[in-house]
């Protein structure tokens, strides 16, 4: 071994030992906050341990400066520092939508880091039910997929509770084709509806005869095919791990711009971070022009509308509630005016959070 290497290898040791010191120094001090937060003068209400906003301001004070080994890197790095610190303070349990490996648990973990206590459900409704009845403290659901749009029932669902959104999460999506034998005949393909609809062109192409089976996640679909000859799953990386599965090829998505956006659902409301964004649905009443109305409020204040969408209220024949996203945070002024205006003009508003944009 040359002498330069051998320095090289004692320089890395004593830095990290040096980092070692200091994140030992990084989990007292949030000790010391935790102290704080259960101290009977520390005035928070409900004590939140998981705080968007802060871990927020977190991340973008450690990717101001430039790194060799790039932002992304040390996002990953800090996620998990601050992951492990907030654990110190109180283990944050997270449902999602399961089983395991599905992208909302990669979501999750990407979000909590791998520090988290995550709890798989069957259903976004049983995420709900997790957060509700407070055996978790958040859930992750997927909202959005840049091909294929949003989740309906989960919109139908974050109208009909209490619980908002409290941050944001964009993950791209890359789905791979598993099989159990790679030597069998492929006869039936396994996956969720979106997944398949995804990867609708690579399928006719290579696989046109086989028989699409929509299951409830792509992680599902990867468990299906365990016990399974002649099929194949349609599923992530992750799922090929964990469930031990052959993969064919990796990235048959149609698009490789493919992203899903999902949220994070508590009972706690979010405090303004430098990026924020608000997701709002509302009626209108039944007359002439009242969409065009409600819209303009927007522009009248200034706000920016990232995304627009209807559903039907499934209480009235033919009436629609309006789902808005727009940049700001509720209470920022212009957007406090805004709900002001649209209380006055329509037949119901309500703000399902307000949260970091991802």
């Amino acid at each position: 071994m040359s002498l330069k290497l051998r320095e090289a290898r004692r320089s890395i040791d004593k830095v990290d030992k040096e980092i070692a010191k200091l994140l030992d120094k990084r989990g007292r001090l949030a000790l010391n906050i935790a102290k704080a937060k259960n101290n009977k003068d520390f005035s928070l209400g409900d004590i939140v341990y998981y705080v968007p906003s802060r871990e927020k301001e977190v991340l973008k004070n450690i990717t101001s400066s430039k790194s060799v080994l790039g932002q992304e890197a040390l996002k990953n790095i800090y996620t998990e520092i601050i992951s492990a610190c907030r654990n110190l303070e109180a283990p944050t349990r997270v449902s999602f939508l399961g089983p395991w490996a599905t992208f909302s648990h990669q979501a999750a973990i990407k979000n909590f880091g791998s520090c988290g206590y995550f709890i798989p459900a069957a259903t976004p409704l049983d995420v709900l039910s997790e957060v509700e009845s407070g055996r978790s403290d958040f859930g992750v659901v997927p909202i959005e997929n840049s091909n294929e749009g949003s989740v309906n029932i989960i919109l139908d669902m974050l109208v009909e509770t209490e619980i908002k959104i409290c941050a944001e999460i964009s993950l791209k999506i890359e789905q791979c084709f598993l099989v159990k034998n790679p030597k069998a005949e492929v006869l039936r393909i396994y996956s969720h509806t979106h997944a398949l609809a995804q990867c609708r062109d690579w399928i006719t192409q290579h696989y046109p005869d086989a028989e699409l089976i929509p299951v409830s996640s792509t992680a599902q679909a990867a468990k299906k095919v365990t016990k399974e000859d002649f099929s194949a799953a349609i599923a992530s990386q992750v799922a090929a791990k964990i469930y031990n599965l052959y993969i064919l090829e990796k990235g048959v998505q149609d698009s490789k711009e493919n992203f899903t956006r999902f949220f994070v659902i508590g009972k706690v409301s979010t405090e303004p971070s430098y990026k924020d964004k608000t997701s709002l649905v509302f009626i209108v009443k039944d007359k002439v022009g009242a969409l065009y109305e409600a819209l303009e409020v927007f522009n009248k204040n200034n706000v920016n509308l990232t995304k627009i969408e209807s559903r039907p209220t499934k209480k009235r024949a033919w009436e629609y509630m309006f789902f808005v996203d727009f940049k700001g945070h509720i209470k920022d002024q212009n957007i406090v005016k805004t709900i002001k205006s649209l209380e006055s003009k329509n037949v119901f508003v309500k703000s399902l959070g307000s949260y970091p944009r991802a």
